[in-house]
């Protein structure tokens, strides 16, 4: 009996199965969710990004565009006007600028409030920019004259 004995042992011992648990499972489909749901976040910032930054580079051309036609007029009195610009695509840019004298003859400050409409664009697109602009012929002659003595005299008090 003792022979037969071990045999009966290994045939009812219990066998141990290779294989994943159901909790082992469910933790790795949970952290793969998770990955998932951050890897397509990441994708979806990088699309917003990517379309925020092709947008801006065509409102700098469109801007450059309003800032030479501004920059072109020789009038003082038409750019405070503002006006008009047909751009690509059926867009209409309107402007308007507001132009101040500062205490150097012949510099101005420009800053420029602008709105782009488009067909298929129902908000229009509105902006401001201030930048400074060397513009002698928007200078009215006796405020230059002046300006220009107050520099110089700023100058001799600074060389004496």
């Amino acid at each position: 009996m003792n022979a037969t004995f071990p045999k009966l042992r290994l045939m009812f011992a219990p066998v141990r199965r290779r294989g994943f648990t159901l909790v082992e499972v469910l933790v790795s489909l949970a952290i793969f969710a998770i990955a998932a749901v951050v890897l397509g976040a990441a994708y979806v910032n990088m699309l917003t990004n990517y379309q925020a930054a092709m947008q801006w580079g065509a409102r700098q051309g469109e801007l450059e565009s309003l800032r030479a036609a501004l920059q072109t007029e020789p009038d003082r009195l038409r750019v405070e006007k503002g006006g008009e610009q047909f751009l690509g695509d059926n867009r209409l840019a309107r402007w308007r600028a507001r132009v101040e004298e500062t205490a150097i003859a012949d510099l101005f400050q420009v800053t420029v409030d602008w709105e782009i409409t488009a067909p298929d664009q129902a908000p229009a697109a509105t902006g401001r920019q201030t930048f400074m602009l060397l513009r002698p012929t928007w200078s009215d002659p006796l405020v230059r004259a002046r300006l220009r003595a107050e520099s110089r005299q700023r100058l001799a008090k600074r060389n004496s």
